[in-house]
C-alpha cells in the first residue's frame, strides 16, 4: 500500500494495525517519492534470513548444468 506523510499521520493506529494483523506493506511517500517502509516485525525467536538466503532462486542459469564458466586452460591440473 503506498500513502503520503498526510495520511499516514491521520491514520498511524489503523496502519500499525493492519500491518501487525494482516502482514501488508505500507510505504509512506512525500511528494511521490517513498520516504520510509512500515513493515511487519519478526517473529519472536525467528531469526532474520542472510542475505544469499533472501536472493536463493532469485539468478538465472545462463550455461548447461554441466557447464564450467572457467575455461579449461585456466585449470591448473589440466596443464
Amino acid at each position: 500500500m503506498d500513502i503520503s506523510v498526510t495520511q499516514f499521520r491521520a491514520n498511524c493506529l489503523e496502519l500499525i494495525r493492519r500491518v501487525e494483523i494482516g502482514g501488508e506493506l505500507v510505504d509512506i511517500k512525500r511528494r511521490g517519492k517513498v520516504v520510509a517502509r512500515l513493515t511487519p516485525a519478526p517473529k519472536a525467536g525467528k531469526v532474520a534470513p542472510k542475505a544469499w538466503e533472501v536472493l536463493r532462486g532469485s539468478g538465472e542459469l545462463k550455461g548447461e548444468p554441466e557447464e564450467s564458466v572457467i575455461d579449461e586452460a585456466e585449470f591448473e591440473a589440466a596443464r
